[in-house]
């Protein structure tokens, strides 16, 4: 096995670092108090190929592997999560349609995806359907040349600020064979959207229900065939926890970086924080977390890379992990800010805040635990 990351993954790895640190990280506080997406950092973005990661090259997207997306996303969040995460939704939307769609559907949409004129959410979440995705109610029901669409989307990130969206809907009663996928643009009528929930993390980002009450989408605006949306939907979850385990590692990055500061420059008792064993012990533990959420993640996204049958339980597992340790790791460093790390004034809190949901989206870490434990008894 080799760990070394090649020569164009350090120069990938390096110029996301330094995207973050100008474009995300001065502005991650004011965004999280004023509640602003920023467009801009979007646009921004896509130059650098960060809109279309792991999207083909045909219509402008980049064809890195998950692994290289794993390790731009890591470097973005450790300048700002809240950003950082409606670009992996972005980007795995992107690849949807652009994997599944047929040509008409991918030229109309996916170069301006890529190119950051069109930012796209993904809804699959329903008030009465969560982690049961297969048992979801929105409808759509064709007639002519159209479908016409009814039901609620819940926890769409992105809602009313996006510009079309990767709907998953009924098109039969068959179960999870079921549904079919469809790309809605925000314009359309029909469409709706519920007021901004009031989120304890991730506040750059509108999150809302998004209501559909006759709308009609063109049947042309179908992603594949029919009944096939479900298999799309699970095949974008691996990648998604993949992505949302490396917004974790660099919050945690972050956390830990900014623990070793404050403890090598606070005094107590005439020296600094840092030289006592249980501080160290303490900054010890969250490395040696951090490495191994870091490890088990990367090697999640080259199984999913290298289409290994264990890459649905590793990215299961990694996700699990890493977020669980992630945000442990960020709140250990609050606690060793002490009553600074309670502020606003200091970067921590936020950071708390914006990890904790990671450990509950892209499927609940119980969810995780199920998917690993069926893989381990499936006969």
């Amino acid at each position: 096995m080799h760990f070394q990351l090649a020569e164009e993954q350090t120069l990938i790895q390096d110029m996301a670092r330094q995207f973050a640190s100008v474009e995300l990280a001065p502005h991650s506080a004011m965004w999280d108090e004023e509640k602003f997406l920023d467009r801009s950092v979007f646009t921004k973005a896509a130059k650098l190929g960060f809109l279309g990661i792991y999207t083909g090259e045909e219509h402008g997207g980049t064809a890195l592997s998950r692994l290289d997306s794993a390790l731009v996303f890591e470097q973005l969040a450790a300048g700002d999560v809240s950003h950082t995460a409606m670009m992996t939704i972005h980007n795995m939307a992107t690849w949807m349609v652009d994997r599944y769609g047929n040509a008409d559907l991918r030229a109309k949409y996916v170069p301006r995806l890529t190119a950051g004129e069109l930012i796209a959410s993904y809804c699959l979440t329903e008030p009465g359907a969560g982690s049961d995705a297969a048992s979801l109610a929105t409808k759509a029901v064709r007639d002519g040349d159209d479908y016409v669409l009814n039901g609620t989307k819940t926890f769409i990130s992105g809602a009313g600020w996006s510009d079309i969206y990767v709907v998953m809907a009924r098109t039969s009663d068959d179960g999870a064979r079921g549904i079919s996928c469809f790309v809605v643009e925000k314009n359309t009528s029909g469409l709706a959207f519920g007021a901004n929930e009031k989120k304890m993390g991730w506040n750059a980002q509108p999150t809302a229900q998004i209501i559909f009450e006759d709308c009609r989408v063109p049947a042309s605006n179908r992603v594949g065939g029919e009944g096939e949306g479900f298999g799309f939907a699970m095949s974008g979850l691996d990648g998604g926890r993949v992505n949302i385990g490396a917004c974790s590692l660099g919050g945690a990055q972050k956390a830990l970086d900014a623990a070793l500061d404050y403890t090598s420059e606070r005094r107590q008792f005439g020296k600094a924080i840092g030289a006592f064993q249980n501080t160290q012990f303490m900054l010890a533990d969250m490395a040696t977390e951090l490495e191994a959420s870091r490890l088990m993640l990367y090697r999640a996204a080259d199984l999913l890379d290298h289409k290994a049958p264990n890459a649905g339980a590793a990215c299961a597992m990694a996700k699990r992990f890493a977020t669980d340790m992630c945000s442990k790791i960020a709140n250990d460093a609050l606690q060793l800010h002490g009553g600074y790390g309670y502020l606003k004034d200091y970067p921590l809190e936020q950071i708390v805040r914006d990890l904790r949901v990671h450990q509950i989206l892209e499927g609940t870490n119980q969810i995780m635990r199920m998917i690993v434990g069926r893989s381990l008894t499936r006969q």
